[in-house]
This record gives C-alpha cells, sequence and structure tokens, in this order.
C-alpha cells in the first residue's frame, strides 16, 4: 500500500528528517542579530498589530481580546507558514531532488515539522499571556496534543499535494498566497463565533482551519473541552487526504527532477 510505504520510508529516514529539521531552524534567522529568539519575537511582533489595530482603532468589545487573539493566532501562523513555505519544497530542493537515491517525501516532512516546532516554542509565550492576564492556565489543555497532532496531520496532508501540484504548475505558490488572505479573513481568528450570524455557522464548521480555530480557542481560553465529533470528522478527512496526496506524490515523484 503506497500509504504504509510512504510513512514508513519517513520513519527509516527519521535520523536524516530530524538533521534536515535542526538545519532548517538554524539556517531561518542565520546572519540576524537576533538570531532565534526571531522565533518568540515574530508572533509577538504580528500580535501587537493586529492588536493595535482591533483593539484601538476597530475596538472589538471583549474582554482579554489580545490573548483570544493570540490563542487563534498561533495555530494559524504554523498552518499558513507550512502551506506557503512546504509547497514549494520540491522545487526549492532541486539540488536534493536531482540526486538518485534521496528520499523525496523527506522534503516537505521537513517543512512541516520545522513550522511545527517554531509552533511548540511559542506555546511559553502564550502561557505567559494567559498567567499575566488572569485567564490562568486550564484543565483542559490536556486536549492540546490531540488538537495539534490532527491539525499536524491535516497540514502534512495538503504540503504533500501542493508540493506535488507546484512541481508541474508554478503558479501554485502565488495563487496559494491570495487564498490563504481569504481563508484568514473566513476563519474566526480575530473574532470569536458569537460575532458570526448563526444562519453561517454551518460555513464556518466547513471551514477546516475554523474548526481547529475554534478548537485551539475552546481549550486554551475558554477552558473548556472541544468538539470532538468535529474533531473526530478532521481526523476522518485529513487520513483521506492524505491517502490521495501520497497516491498524487508517488505517482508524479519520478518526474520531478526532469520539471526541475
Amino acid at each position: 500500500m503506497q500509504l504504509g510505504q510512504h510513512l514508513s520510508e519517513l520513519y527509516r529516514y527519521r535520523s536524516l528528517v530530524v538533521s534536515l529539521v535542526g538545519r532548517d531552524l538554524q539556517a531561518r534567522y542565520r546572519g540576524s542579530v537576533l538570531g532565534f529568539f526571531w522565533t518568540f519575537l515574530n508572533p509577538l511582533l504580528l500580535l501587537s498589530v493586529y492588536a493595535l489595530v482591533f483593539s484601538v482603532y476597530f475596538r472589538v468589545q471583549m474582554e482579554h481580546y489580545s490573548v483570544f487573539m493570540f490563542t487563534g493566532l498561533l495555530p494559524w501562523i504554523f498552518f499558513s507558514q507550512v502551506l506557503m513555505e512546504g509547497s514549494g519544497a520540491i522545487v526549492d530542493g532541486g539540488s536534493l531532488v536531482t540526486k538518485v537515491l534521496f528520499p523525496l517525501q523527506v522534503l516537505p516532512a521537513v517543512k512541516v515539522l520545522s513550522a511545527f516546532s517554531n509552533f511548540l516554542l511559542s506555546l511559553p509565550i502564550l502561557a505567559v499571556f494567559l498567567l499575566v492576564a488572569g485567564v490562568g492556565l486550564h484543565l483542559t489543555w490536556l486536549a492540546f496534543p490531540v488538537v495539534a497532532c490532527v491539525q499536524l496531520l491535516f497540514t502534512f496532508a495538503l504540503t504533500l499535494a501542493l508540493a506535488t501540484a507546484n512541481v508541474f504548475m508554478r503558479d501554485t505558490r502565488h495563487i496559494l498566497g491570495n487564498l490563504l488572505t481569504l481563508w484568514f479573513f473566513l476563519t474566526p481568528v480575530l473574532y470569536p463565533l458569537t460575532q458570526v450570524p448563526e444562519k453561517y455557522h454551518l460555513l464556518v464548521y466547513l471551514n477546516p482551519a475554523a474548526i481547529f480555530t475554534l478548537a485551539y480557542q475552546d481549550v486554551i481560553f475558554w477552558g473548556r473541552w472541544p468538539r470532538w465529533d468535529l474533531l473526530g470528522a478532521m481526523a476522518l478527512l485529513s487520513a483521506v487526504i492524505l491517502f490521495l496526496a501520497v497516491a498524487l506524490f508517488e505517482h508524479y515523484k519520478e518526474y520531478f527532477a526532469e520539471k526541475i
């Protein structure tokens, strides 16, 4: 079975994956003065911009709004960053793609795991924000690994499909950048679900990014357990997309070298 073989190959080359993830994290801010501290500063600066706009200018009436927004912003940064960088994983790794024995499935996986590491490293900052704001840390944080793992699976599946498509249609990454902007504003990151008219709630629940965002907000900010039925549906959808993405990748990977 292609999916099983694909995953077993990733496991077989796990040392290479770990090594490349470490190299990617080091190279991300190489040459900058603050270096690895940008991992923490980037989300803080982005939060400051959105907090200024929506707390001061648009004046969103919500207690602890900045913390609420930060809760949804961190997983969105991970998701959008992976899709943008991961979609170009094969093309950007052209020098490795042309090597006969190099396992190509490693390249998208490295982009996903590198961004996921950044996401996890940002969690202590979020925890500090929660404590300082008086929101506190809830027992429901125990559900965080489940939400994160399902999102990781979904993100990897999409990344694998997009990386394959981008080899043959280089416009993929440019189109994706515009779609992500629209997707961001359709996802309740900057506003709570209560501000969405109830007649549109079904549309929100049809948005995979919204389901993950709401789950993180439930677990971290509201202190309640996530909707397990929605998470289960997302896990099933992610598995289906991964199956299709692996089939697409395995079918076309022999043509990657000649297209790059």
